[in-house]
């Protein structure tokens, strides 16, 4: 994007105003609770994907590769693990003199100090950042969906309409549409209603939470907004906008996207990329993803083992089977072990003999021999089903698992577990086992 750098003289001091044409601000603070154990440890965003990549690296390179050289990153739910992924952005190329990428944590101010209390509220606690670049255009952005978009043709779109709000919106199944915002909008793509997370949706075109606002319309609507409780773009800024007349429109968004917000759902996009003919291609040329990646040792698959359909990272040993699965960087995988249609991983050990279907394994596990994982009948997780379902068997980051047990399907475990803690050897299918602080 366009970058000005203008004199302006008072007296005999000179000072700079520096001018981008649009900055992004990338709402990075969730917890993500619909994602159980994987984020007990760590915000959504920093979960591992596709056996190489974080969430967050997908919009972080659609900047990039869109011409959007200043990102503001806004943090704060367990973000050590996130800012240390971002570092100063030389992976996306944003380690830069006059923009690049900035972490936004909350701040102590000298007055009603808080934490971000919505989508909203967070940009809004950052508008002395934002007016520091003096842009014409702010691109709102949500750091957890798995996507490629040039927001550089979406601005196109946005200045040809004379917009003061341009929405992505996208296509979904009608029966999922209460999950979202959803708009109606003219022949001309103007929006004349929106309605969020209605419980009848009048439309299946949803907002994707990407936004692009006009600069002296968003500061206007942060700031009369700026008493409301728990201040959110879907819920407040859009309905304010739209009462205040302003030209809000709908870019109609054709590619693939996925809101990896449920374990269903982070489960199948994963395994998208390994279709024969994936829906999202991590391999063009035309549109890298970026990522953090300071591994230099090649994977080894051994004569005694047999891969089929499956990414495989780098530094990682396979000696067993894997099938259709994604796999990690550093990932350690016994002889006799099979896994199929699985994620597992950064740094996982998994010992001789061991059997897993459907399966999440997060990073820095350890699983010994003969333990077996998705066995038995399917039956709702009596904890939490809406969190733990689709027959799929989750471990969380650091945790242990002992030699010789059998692990059902609907089940979560974290922590460092022994023997004693399964009957029989057994954690049948629904139950959950939580070792230490981290929740359901």
């Amino acid at each position: 994007m366009e970058v000005k750098d203008e004199g302006l003289f008072y007296g005999r001091e000179v000072f700079r105003l520096i001018k981008k044409e649009m900055i992004a601000m990338l709402l990075a603070g969730g917890q993500g609770s619909r994602l159980g154990v994987l984020t007990s440890k760590l915000a959504k965003p920093a979960v591992a994907f596709g056996g190489r990549y974080k969430i967050i690296d997908f919009p972080l390179s659609n900047c990039i590769n869109s011409g959007i050289d200043t990102v503001g990153v806004l943090t704060q739910y367990r973000p050590l693990r996130l800012n240390q992924h971002i570092g100063i952005g030389i992976p996306w190329d944003l380690d830069r003199n006059i923009g690049g990428v900035t972490v936004l944590p909350p701040y102590e101010k000298s007055t009603n100090s808080q934490w971000y209390t919505g989508t909203a509220n967070a940009i809004y606690q950052n508008l002395e950042y934002m007016e520091y670049y003096h842009p014409d255009y702010v691109l709102i952005l949500s750091a957890d969906h798995i996507y490629k978009m040039d927001y550089a043709v979406m601005l196109d779109y946005h200045k040809a309409c004379n917009a003061d709000v341009t929405i992505a919106t996208i296509q979904v199944p009608y029966e999922d549409a209460h999950r979202y915002g959803v708009v109606i909008a003219d022949s001309n793509g103007r929006i004349k209603e929106f309605e969020e997370k209605p419980e009848n949706p009048k439309s299946n075109q949803a907002s994707m939470g990407i936004y692009i606002f006009t600069w002296e319309v968003l500061k206007n609507a942060l700031r009369s907004l700026s008493q409301e409780a728990a201040c959110d773009f879907g819920k407040h800024i859009i309905p304010y906008c739209h009462n205040c007349g302003n030209r809000i429109y709908s870019y109609n968004y054709r590619g693939y996207w996925k809101d990896v917000g449920t374990l269903a759902s982070y489960w199948q996009s994963n395994m998208e990329l390994i279709n024969l003919v994936p829906e999202f291609n991590l391999y063009e040329e035309f549109w890298r993803i970026y990522t953090k990646n300071d591994r230099t040792t090649p994977q080894f698959i051994s004569n005694t083992s047999h891969v089929g359909g499956s990414i495989i990272g780098e530094g990682t040993e396979v000696y067993g089977t894997v099938e259709h699965s994604v796999i990690g960087s550093g990932v350690y995988i016994g002889e006799g072990t099979v896994i199929r249609d699985s994620i597992i991983m950064n740094d996982c050990k998994l010992g001789k003999n061991v059997n897993i279907y459907k399966g999440i394994i997060a990073e820095n596990t350890t699983i010994e021999e003969n333990t077996h994982i998705g066995c038995f009948d399917e039956v709702p997780n009596r904890v939490a089903p809406h969190i733990y379902s689709d027959g799929i068997s989750v471990i969380g980051e650091g945790s242990y698992i002992p030699a010789g047990v059998r692990i059902g399907k609907n089940t979560a475990i974290s922590g460092i577990t022994v023997a004693s803690d399964y009957v029989d050897g057994v954690l049948p299918s629904g139950e959950n086992l939580i070792k230490g602080s981290d929740g359901i």
